[in-house]
């Protein structure tokens, strides 16, 4: 998965995540992904997500987009940045447009540096939780990105 690019509009960050042809793009397609990424960040397990099915997050987290966790993690990293636990996201994607692979993950927030060092953060974390890879500190990403908030 990579970060193709990332557009900050004055109250959403907008980025496309594009998998290879080869990359998983579900998390039932990596075997204990959502738990590993549930141990990093805890505070998914509160989180809640508009489906049709009214599944909570923690339910959406065992066959979802790959895509659609980082948006949950992103958020959730935003939260432990210091930022409001009411900012949403949304994940879209549209294959016939975009083309296969590509994600449209879409974040309210109120620092836009935060916001944009989350994504990238959550990306990492996700990345590397897939691909059985060393995770980043992500406390003390958090930290520097509450540096980020109060000096911004």
């Amino acid at each position: 998965m990579q970060l193709a690019s990332v557009a900050v509009a004055p109250d959403e960050i907008e980025a496309l995540l594009t998998f290879a042809p080869n990359e998983p793009m579900r998390t039932s397609e990596v075997p204990d992904l959502a738990k590993a990424v549930v141990r990093a960040l805890p505070g998914l397990r509160g989180h809640r997500c508009d489906n049709d099915g009214h599944a909570t997050f923690p339910d959406e987290l065992r066959d979802t987009e790959i895509a659609h966790l980082v948006e949950h993690a992103a958020l959730e990293i935003m939260a432990m940045a210091g930022s409001p636990d009411t900012l949403r996201g949304r994940t879209s994607w549209d294959f016939a447009r975009d083309g296969r692979g590509v994600f449209r993950v879409c974040l309210e927030y109120d620092r836009s540096p935060v916001a944009s060092g989350a994504l990238q953060l959550a990306v990492e974390l996700v990345s590397a939780l897939a691909g059985e890879a060393t995770p980043p500190d992500v406390l003390a990403a958090v930290s520097t990105l509450r540096e980020a908030r109060r000096s911004g």
